[in-house]
């Protein structure tokens, strides 16, 4: 490999975006492990994952619908605050219907603890 040229892949480290907040008391967990749904609109889950680009790193948030499994909402952006995460959430509730008492389900991320979360899926 060395006469040729030939230098393997090195992977980079793993970056976990999970960065929990110690003030906040975290919401119990109403799905219990249980990642299915029979009716749509009754469980909604979501995360935020980092990409990387040429430019730099684009963070993506999405909104699963766990009956149909499909991504309900997503938003793009080249930050990792709250506003990210409720832009998701505000086309997930555009797209598919959720039903009184629909469960939201995701980590327990600053941005998912963050009071602006907090206030749209109270509203």
């Amino acid at each position: 490999m060395r006469e040729r040229g030939i230098r393997g892949v090195t992977r980079r480290k793993h970056r976990s975006l999970t960065r929990p907040d110690k003030n906040t008391k975290s919401a119990p967990d109403l799905i219990s492990r249980d990642f299915h749904a029979d009716t749509p609109g009754t469980k909604l889950v979501g995360d935020v994952t980092c990409l990387p680009t040429a430019e730099g790193w684009l963070y993506l948030a999405c909104w699963l619908e766990l009956a149909t499994h499909e991504v309900v909402g997503y938003a793009m952006a080249d930050h990792h605050r709250a506003g990210l995460v409720v832009d998701a959430l505000d086309m997930a509730h555009g797209r598919s219907h959720q039903k009184p008492g629909c469960v939201i389900h995701s980590d327990r991320g600053s941005e998912h603890t963050s009071t602006q979360f907090r206030d749209r899926i109270a509203s």
